[in-house]
């Protein structure tokens, strides 16, 4: 044995040694983890993970951690099963994988990859995408086919980018191999096929046919300006063909060496759109219990949505399809949808609300107009006259103790979900489809009535620019305040309209129609106060929030913030469909420009009157960069933040309100330490295309330290093809769990 092997043999003997007598834990204990020493040609490496797979369980398990910085590893918290272990890490080539059960120690042995190419594939999408060459601040604004090819609507290189976040990555990465690869040797022509590749139904959780994903993408293209966008990103692929890659990420260092991934595969080989572990508002509910995601489209024919069950307890998963209000019930073509599950959430009895649509064939058993009900007779939500005879508003709540599901009809859209912190644990609502009001289902109310007229109300959403304190109860007075949601994405704005009556001109003085939607949704920990995310609202993008008052809906106020501008005119940050509270009720918003915003009210100067409008408050805001590679000669992220959440519970131990971003296009979660003001990647290296939205903290046991706290997200990219494994892919549920050292078991 050479002195260097015996050098690193006592090495390993010793950190065997005194990782045991460190942890004094029983021979039995002990059996759970795997340990060991990753290296390579120049000895230990630092920072790359080790990754430990077993199909011996119920459903296909995974474990991942990151080796210290002298190249040690230990695999905690294992079932008993037969596992290969492998290593990737960045530099590397991936190694051959090797046998491993709990209890061994397993040296891994890795080599350097062969070149700079072999080494960037497994280097996040974002690195990618940022080098893509865009076009030219000096371009725009675009002056269409006969021009520079650029369509007219963009005015800016920033509203251009903007396009690019929203149209390329709100359903999948772009930067992952499969978007940027091109397999002939027209790229032009390659590129045009990839943007035309229909799927089936059952792998868009969110599209109503088998071509939505075809036209999405194709309408995208157009979008830019067809010919100019398509030799555009064709330039990028053939650029990369020929041997272009990105800077390379930094490994794990620090607090991010001690990130332990478990993963589960869920029930079926379908999107989960969000997932829920607990109660958001005491994270001890449904401790050690199922994580449930929402499948919007599930299985053949028509489209019908479902509750996908992982039990990681039991290492068992599941799928439980939603029950019709109507089993006879069948949608018609063209929409084939007939029942879509969004977002779950778990009440304080470990029951499952998820916000549903469904195109049912039977009319709403609801009477949304009834002039008995004081918020219809305030507010009519005329969207719902057109569909009230075709389709219904549903909220579904499932009881896992009891197996029952019960379908709860609303007169008002929903999309995302959050309890306030009430004594009748009001469930509070976001619409995308319906853009003026947010609604809520009063669940004490429900239980003891089951009417859910009874117990559901809504609110426009109104900004008090009058000053006056109030909103005026004549909704033809009000001013509407409005932007196209197509333009809204291409920088297009309307100038402010009268009411319902469009076309005339803004009534001095009166108060002002928000109609931009709202995404995200949060609930004020500190006085009740309803926010969410306003990404549709003109350029830049904000955050809106709803006091409901005493007597709501006459009582409920609106107020409508953005992100401050530069002296140019630029944003400072844009396009957010992420936001959350923290226990102090500062309100933290994720951009997809790379920016984290941190909004706290109480430094506003003006809170209502005519300038109230989204400008009025920019001493309000804290604008931070995420991490992560800019898009070439621009401040912009190659990554993609869609949604956000903040850890008020302390839930993965980086402390109590902590932001954590979901870094769409990097692989990650992205943990912002406000007091530090320092970032937390926790990367998930394989399998490559993790595409993260919602996120939920638990606590299966406050007494076992790191082992009994972790924070819950999933794979939610549409489609799941694109994730590494290609077609036949599962998405997995992840647990993100952080340990004091790299080395605790």
């Amino acid at each position: 044995m050479s002195a260097k092997h015996m050098k690193l043999a006592l090495s390993t003997a010793a950190f065997l040694m005194a990782a045991s007598a460190d942890q004094g834990q029983s021979a039995e204990v002990a059996q759970d983890f795997i340990r060991g020493v990753v290296t390579g040609g120049a000895g230990p490496e630092a920072g790359v993970w080790v990754i430990a797979e077993t199909n011996d369980l119920k459903t296909p398990f995974t474990k991942v951690v990151v080796t210290d910085d002298k190249g040690r590893y230990v695999l905690p918290e294992l079932p008993k099963a037969k596992y290969k272990i492998w290593v990737r890490g960045y530099g590397l080539s991936d190694s051959k994988p090797v046998d491993g059960t709990p209890g061994q120690t397993v040296d891994v042995k890795v080599a350097n990859a062969p070149n700079a190419q072999a080494a960037a594939k497994i280097y996040p999408a974002n690195y990618w995408s940022s080098l893509l060459t865009i076009p030219s601040k000096s371009e725009f604004p675009g002056t269409g086919p006969k021009g520079n090819g650029i369509s007219p609507a963009f005015k800016t290189q920033e509203h251009w980018l903007l396009n690019l976040k929203s149209r390329c990555a709100s359903c999948h990465q772009f930067g992952s191999e499969v978007t940027r690869e091109v397999l002939i040797d027209d790229a032009v022509e390659a590129w045009t096929q990839k943007i035309n590749k229909a799927r089936e139904p059952g792998d868009i959780t969110l599209s109503n046919s088998a071509n939505d994903y075809k036209n999405t993408m194709s309408n995208g293209m157009t979008s830019f300006g067809r010919e100019r966008a398509l030799k555009m990103f064709a330039d990028w692929s053939v650029a990369i063909r020929n041997g272009a890659v990105p800077q390379t990420p930094p490994r794990p260092a620090g607090l991010e060496q001690n990130v332990v991934l478990t993963m589960w595969d869920w029930g079926a080989q379908h999107a989960i759109h969000d997932e829920a572990a607990t109660d958001q508002r005491n994270p001890t509910v449904n401790a050690n219990g199922p994580i449930y995601g929402a499948i919007g489209l599930y299985g053949e024919g028509p489209g019908f949505g479902a509750i996908s069950v992982v039990n990681p307890v039991t290492h068992e998963a599941k799928v439980i399809p939603a029950e019709r209000m109507d089993p006879k019930s069948q949608s018609k073509p063209p929409s084939g949808l007939e029942w879509n599950l969004h977002t779950p959430m778990l009440d304080q009895k470990g029951r499952v609300w998820v916000t549903s649509v469904t195109m049912e064939s039977t009319p709403n058993p609801v009477d949304c107009f009834d002039p008995a009900n004081k918020y219809a007779k305030y507010f009519p939500i005329e969207a719902n006259r057109a569909k009230a005879a075709t389709a219904s508003n549903v909220v579904t709540m499932y009881d896992p103790k009891t197996g029952e599901q019960k379908t709860i009809p609303v007169c008002f859209f929903s999309h995302h979900l959050r309890f306030g912190y009430d004594a009748d644990n009001t469930l509070f609502f976001s619409s995308i489809q319906n853009r003026e009001s947010i609604g809520w289902l009063n669940t004490r109310v429900y239980d003891e009535t089951h009417d859910p007229k009874k117990a559901m109300g809504w609110c426009p959403l109104v900004l008090d620019t009058s000053g006056d304190g109030k909103i005026d109860p004549d909704r033809t007075k009000w001013t509407r305040l409005t932007a196209d949601v197509k333009g809204a994405s291409e920088g297009k704005e309307e100038a402010a309209e009268t009411g319902p009556q469009k076309g005339k001109a803004p009534i001095a003085g009166a108060d002002t129609q928000y109609t931009f939607g709202s995404y995200a949704i949060a609930i004020s920990k500190a006085d009740g106060s309803i926010w969410f995310a306003a990404p549709s609202s003109p350029h830049p993008g904000g955050i809106g929030r709803l006091s409901l008052g005493k007597n709501p809906p006459e009582t409920c106020v609106t107020e409508y913030y953005q992100p401050p501008k530069n002296p140019d005119g630029s944003a400072t940050a844009f396009f957010n469909q992420g936001m959350d509270l923290d226990s102090k009720g500062i309100a933290w918003a994720a951009f997809s420009s790379g920016h984290l915003g941190k909004f706290d009210r109480s430094k506003c100067k003006v809170l209502n009157g005519p300038t109230a409008t989204g400008q009025q408050c920019p001493e309000g805001w804290t604008i931070y960069e995420t991490p992560g590679p800019r898009i070439k000669d621009t401040n912009v992220s190659g990554d993609f933040h869609y949604l956000m959440w903040v850890d008020i519970h302390n839930t993965l131990g980086l402390g109590k309100d902590v932001p954590i971003v979901a870094g769409t296009n990097s692989d990650s979660l992205l943990a912002f330490l406000p007091d530090q003001e320092k970032w937390v990647v926790m990367r998930r290296p394989y399998p490559l295309g993790f595409y993260a939205r919602g996120l939920d903290g638990r606590i299966d046991d406050p007494k076992t330290g790191w082992k009994g706290r972790a924070v819950w997200s999933a794979d939610e990219a549409i489609p799941l093809f694109q994730l590494e494994g290609g077609e036949g892919s599962t998405g997995k549920a992840v647990k993100f769990q952080v340990r004091p050292d790299p080395l605790a078991h």
